[in-house]
């Protein structure tokens, strides 16, 4: 083996050593889209317990606000009556009440900007979901086109096609041989079989001349009737016996 086959083979055998030892996609692609799936699920708890926060948030919000409206409705009351201390006692509680009003006010506006962007991941995370899992089979698909085209590559490395042809061109030339060999058998029968036939065609044109001969010396004989000739009884021709 040469050199440079042999630096092939080695390069041919790393090459495969680090596509066995790389991630397999599929399992890669199923496990991120897992992964998203989860993200998906904690991001949608988070945005329903915002939500959560943010309803409470403004239930005390609400009730602060009402708490302030009630005392200052009390103070209008006292002043109605000529009762401004009493007055004064109402607006105290109504300013603790703004003060809260304030508290809860910011703390819901803060809640709820918070829960809108939380909202906005979860619906990002979902096109995000929905898209890979769009791409999902095409990516897998895609891989086990890999997968094969390096597989058949492998394959036909390791193929010698000129061996392989020289295999066929020897079972092609005993295929033809065989081939010659009934043929030649075939026009052996049909050969014997047209000698049987001309045997028989000439007893029975033998046949025919005895029996032309016989008219014939009957005609000779005053239409006597002659004795039946047959092969055995037939005149020998001497000169053919003694060309023989």
């Amino acid at each position: 083996m040469g050199v440079f086959a042999r630096l092939s083979d080695l390069l041919k055998s790393n090459i495969n050593d680090l596509i066995d030892k790389a991630e397999d996609p599929e399992k890669m692609v199923k496990q991120i889209i897992a992964d998203m799936q989860k993200e998906l699920t904690k991001a949608t708890q988070n945005y329903g317990k915002a939500k959560a926060s943010e309803r409470l948030a403004e239930t005390k919000y609400k009730d602060a606000v009402s708490v302030s409206s009630d005392w200052e409705n009390k103070a209008k009351a006292a002043l109605a009556r000529g009762d401004q201390d009493l007055a004064k006692q109402a607006l105290s509680r109504k300013v603790k009440a703004d003060e809260e009003v304030a508290t809860y006010q910011q703390m819901y506006e803060s809640i709820s900007t918070q829960t809108v962007t939380i909202g906005q991941q979860v619906e990002l995370l979902k096109a995000k979901l929905e898209e890979a899992k769009s791409r999902q089979a095409m990516l897998i698909a895609r891989a086990q086109m890999a997968d094969t085209k390096r597989q058949l590559a492998a394959a036909q490395g390791g193929f010698d096609s000129s061996s392989a042809f020289e295999k066929l061109n020897r079972m092609e030339e005993k295929v033809q041989q065989k081939e010659a060999e009934a043929d030649a058998f075939a026009e052996i029968s049909g050969t014997q079989q047209d000698d049987l036939q001309q045997q028989f065609a000439q007893i029975e044109n033998e046949q025919k001349v005895d029996q032309e001969l016989q008219r014939l010396m009957a005609e000779m004989n005053g239409n006597a009737a002659p004795e039946e000739i047959t092969p055995e009884t037939a005149p020998v021709d001497d000169s053919a016996a003694n060309e023989e």
